[in-house]
């Protein structure tokens, strides 16, 4: 077995691997890198968003429908910044995505923080933060998003 050969490939393989998915370079071993009971938190969820997934299905599903409401190609990690952590399996990242709205040729970049648990090379807890806000106004979503804000969907 080569040197370079990962057998047990921790949390920062595995947010190499999630940045190549993103790019959309390797869609392919997604299904490699989530475990079939990951879940998968967006604590800062826009209204009308699930803030929370159980189970790899459940989160394709989700993507695949995502898909068309997100008119983005994702295209450079910059400024990534990854924080071990005191638990072997967990990390923290920060980064921010880079890409271009596809329905309008605007190029922007979001700040992003990712906190990833791995167990036997799989991801199995993603929490991801992100500015909602801004991730609005590059898509030209921000007037509806604000008229989507109601009291009971800030603190549901």
């Amino acid at each position: 077995m080569s040197p370079s050969v990962v057998r047990n490939p921790g949390p920062r393989d595995a947010y190499a691997r999630f940045q190549e998915i993103l790019l959309g370079g390797a869609p392919e071993i997604a299904d490699e890198l989530y475990a079939d009971d990951v879940i998968i938190e967006f604590p800062f969820a826009r209204p009308g968003m699930a803030k929370r997934f159980e189970g790899r299905e459940s989160f394709k599903a989700f993507v695949s429908a995502q898909g068309a409401a997100l008119p983005v190609r994702f295209e450079e990690f910059r400024n990534v910044v990854i924080h071990d952590t005191a638990d072997p399996e967990v990390i923290v990242v920060e980064y921010d995505l880079a890409g271009t709205v596809t329905t309008t040729g605007q190029r922007g970049s979001q700040s992003f923080l990712l906190v990833l648990r791995v167990r036997g090379g799989r991801i199995v807890h993603l929490r991801e933060y992100q500015n909602v806000l801004g991730m609005a106004a590059a898509l030209g979503q921000l007037p509806a998003l604000l008229a989507s804000i109601r009291p009971e969907s800030v603190n549901p």
